[in-house]
């Protein structure tokens, strides 16, 4: 069976209703049951839900859900099983129902129940609409009015009676949607949210088989672990127990014959406003990690190597006395890492510091068997004891760099503060970038809370790098090699980013703007870079990456569609990450530079519109906080900040830590994914949002089914949920009182509301004038307070 149908959130959804005698009121998801008998109202069931004493007469609960897929190019085919169990105390007479939300084509689908085949309708987007609309008037639950507009199939009815499982499974081919060159597989997950209970088996395997080699692989939603099997071949894997799926899975990727290969995803909910837009970039890559070494054509047709360059690598490691006994131990383990995975054509040194400064050797040294002997020696040879002279350590490892066309790495280790020699921080990181003539990057550890972490971010930021922070239960070699692992084998170097939309006038200004991350940055085999930044002028573009690739500059160009504007939300994440990257810079630029009143002004606008939450700005989502006037806003985020003053100790050491995670952040901050997410998770190489989560966390997310703000309690070390204030779509909600309440909203624009009756003509028609976008507002469960185009209404 096929059709063409609008592809905008998700793959396609399925869902369960039970079907009315006349007209089968319907859900949707990864599973839906809904009462059917005549004059009952059904809620879909919601994952907390107050004890009762027997059971519910209609309710049901999703047991496992396992989505296999294989992609080639655009062509999907994805098989779903899924269990369900009537949880009621009756029989519930189901239809297996799914809408259709891409831009895309549908056939070959089969749908089973135990075994069994059943026959499936096409409804049209129009036809489908009017279902949602019967099923919501009559149960009074706007939940399913998320996926108003969209087609949908149906199957016919099947039993499930009081306590059974049925499995569902069904086999469909699908063409996703592409656009320069970027694949994008949407699997609906959210809907499972609506379920009796917790999920108790959630997999995705993911095999991309591409008939090109494979270059960037991306989920901006799912922690996802991604094995490349070959060049043209990737698995990509995620699982969890006991959850609630919160939002869709999405996962892009590229392919092509370059060297290097990028690719553009933009989003412009406002038209008078600059747009966002994320770029995924990546060199040629082999199985082993490598990169590729045969000769290629790069994106303007020159023969090219992608091969990885030769590098510098400074390891500058405390002895002091405070690093005794396991430290120690895991330092020498980190340093015999990084010698055991150089390279040839590596040169390297090691710089040992206490009182004194000791080098391996005087000089660099060329990578080869004996000189790694010699240096797994000198590591073995290494003890703990006496004080700390950060300044001298620094300026002997930096000193020892001469080569400015060679990629260099300076690896700094410390568990202290400095003690003995130069000991104001501002000079020690004058000291470091005067010393810093070839434009190595820094990569600063700090271990345990006793460090200066105000220190070691002046010293990544002035030299080209990011600190990085291990708490006292972690283990510094694991640190180490993690990064060491993305570092290992830079491919181009000194890469800058530009983008050129055709037709610009010279008028319009610059195309693009605040870039993040700032500056130059590198491209290693094996990783992928993230950029995200604002455009200015919509239309047809070409982005050019500008860097040296084996020693010698070059150019490579990719082409880019900036959107003019975005109806749907598909591409939200890449505002929220833009502005989550955004508000790690603000930080950064309070902490090393002072008070700034318009960045604390923008730090505010940007918690409030995008809900990136922070320890300084937490105070928006406090139910009881009734300040709203902009001025008193900035005021008590200002009187927040003076936390940054402690430079050490642990209160110091976690706000860094989190500054760090907002900046170099690969996707937006997410709630815990299951009850059983463990109580620390940690900031990993790739820039993962870390904190604290426990249990709790994950049932209030569980209260706003997802929705609910995360934020970085520094006092306490720990993330939070907040179920006052929400994400959906392009916008940000605030609860007052019993009311979601549209977070950019002015006391006096709120009470300029045009009253909507829920569930009226009007209230429906509101998609149709205001776009689709629109539709997931209207699912809220609570009164809501909303604007939208200029006008605003409440229902």
């Amino acid at each position: 069976m096929a059709s063409p149908f609008s592809q905008r959130r998700a793959a396609f959804l399925l869902a369960i209703a039970a079907l009315a005698a006349v007209s089968a009121p319907i859900a949707r998801g990864q599973g839906m049951l809904v009462d059917a008998r005549p004059g009952h109202h059904f809620r879909l069931p919601r994952p907390i839900i107050p004890p009762q004493p027997t059971p519910a007469a209609s309710s049901y609960r999703i047991e496992s859900l396992e989505v296999d897929a294989k992609l080639n190019d655009s062509v999907a085919r994805v098989q779903v099983s899924q269990t369900f169990k009537n949880t009621g105390s009756g029989q519930i007479e189901a239809s297996f129902v799914f809408p259709l939300p891409y831009d895309g084509a549908i056939d070959q689908l089969t749908l089973l129940v135990d075994g069994k085949e059943f026959p499936a309708k096409l409804l049209t987007k129009e036809e489908a609409r009017k279902r949602y609309e019967e099923i919501v008037r009559t149960n009074r639950d706007p939940a399913l009015l998320e996926w108003v507009g969209t087609g949908m199939f149906q199957t016919s009815v099947f039993p499930i009676p009081a306590g059974e499982t049925r499995t569902v499974t069904l086999r469909y081919t699908q063409l996703c949607r592409k656009s320069a060159g970027l694949i994008d597989f949407i699997f609906p997950l959210s809907t499972a949210k609506y379920t009796d209970g917790l999920l108790k088996k959630l997999k995705l395997n993911i095999v991309i088989d591409s008939p090109v080699d494979l270059k960037n692989i991306y989920s901006p939603t799912h922690e996802v672990k991604v094995d490349r099997t070959g060049k043209r071949q990737a698995t990509v894997t995620f699982t969890a127990e006991e959850t609630v799926p919160t939002e869709d899975f999405r996962l892009f990727f590229d392919a092509g014959d370059q060297p290097v290969a990028a690719s553009v995803v933009s989003y412009r909910p406002e038209k008078d406003e600059p747009g966002y837009f994320l770029l995924l970039a990546t060199p040629e890559i082999k199985p082993n990690g490598d990169a590729e070494d045969e000769d290629d054509k790069d994106a303007d047709g020159d023969d090219e190597k992608a091969k990885s360059a030769g590098k510098t690598v400074i390891f500058v490691v405390d002895r002091s006395g405070s690093m005794s006994g396991e430290k120690m131990d895991q330092a020498k383990d980190a340093l015999k890492f990084v010698l055991n995975n150089l390279k040839q054509g590596d040169t390297f040194n090691i710089v040992a510091y206490d009182s004194e400064v000791e080098a391996f050797r005087p000089e660099l040294q060329k990578f080869d068997d004996e000189t790694r002997a010699a240096a797994i020696g000198f590591v073995n040879g290494l003890f703990a004891g006496g004080s700390t002279n950060i300044d001298g350590a620094l300026d002997r490892g930096l000193g020892m760099l001469e080569d400015a066309d060679r990629p260099s790495y300076v690896i700094f280790l410390t568990d202290g503060l400095p003690t003995v020699g130069e000991m104001n921080e501002a000079a020690i990181a004058k000291h470091a970038a005067a010393a810093n003539k070839i434009r190595a990057r820094m990569f600063a550890f700090g271990v345990g809370y006793d460090v200066n972490s105000r220190l070691l971010d002046r010293l990544a930021r002035d030299n080209h790098g990011r600190s990085e922070y291990v708490r006292p239960n972690e283990n510094i070699e694991t640190a180490v090699s993690s990064l060491y692992r993305r570092i290992g084998a830079p491919v181009m170097t000194d890469v800058e980013l530009t983008i050129d939309v055709e037709d610009a006038k010279e008028s319009d200004g610059a195309v693009v703007s605040r870039l993040y991350p700032t500056g130059k940055f590198d491209l290693f085999a094996g990783d992928q870079a993230v950029i995200v930044g604002r455009y200015r002028v919509p239309g047809d573009a070409k982005a050019t990456l500008n860097g040296k690739l084996a020693g010698e500059e070059k150019s490579f160009s990719f082409p880019a569609e900036l959107a003019p504007d975005s109806d749907d939300d598909a591409n939200a994440f890449v505002a929220k990450l833009w502005a989550t990257r955004r508000v790690g810079e603000i930080i950064d630029e309070l902490d090393l530079k002072g008070r700034n009143e318009e960045l604390v002004n923008e730090l505010v606008a940007l918690a409030t519109k995008h809900g990136i939450l922070t320890p300084y700005t937490s105070f928006l989502a406090d139910e009881n906080n009734q300040v709203r006037e902009a001025r008193l806003q900035s005021e008590t985020a200002g009187e927040a900040l003076t936390l940054l003053r402690e430079a050490e100790g642990e209160g110091g050491f976690n706000a860094r830590y989190n500054k760090s995670s907002l900046q170099f952040a690969e996707k937006p901050t997410a709630a815990p994914a299951s009850a059983s997410a463990p109580a620390l998770a940690v900031a990993d190489a790739s820039g993962g949002y870390g904190g604290r989560f426990g249990g709790e966390s994950f049932h209030r997310t569980l209260e706003t089914r997802g929705r609910g703000v995360v934020y970085y309690d520094a006092l306490q070390d720990r993330q939070v949920v907040a179920n006052t204030m929400i994400n959906v779509g392009r916008k940000t909600f605030n609860r007052r009182g019993d009311r979601w309440v549209d977070s950019t909203l002015s006391e006096e624009k709120e009470k300029e509301a045009q009253q909507i009756e829920r569930f009226s003509d009007e209230y429906f028609d509101l998609v149709v004038k205001h776009g689709k976008h629109v539709a997931p507002y209207l699912a809220l469960d609570e009164p809501v307070t909303i604007e939208l185009d200029g006008q605003v209404y409440q229902w």
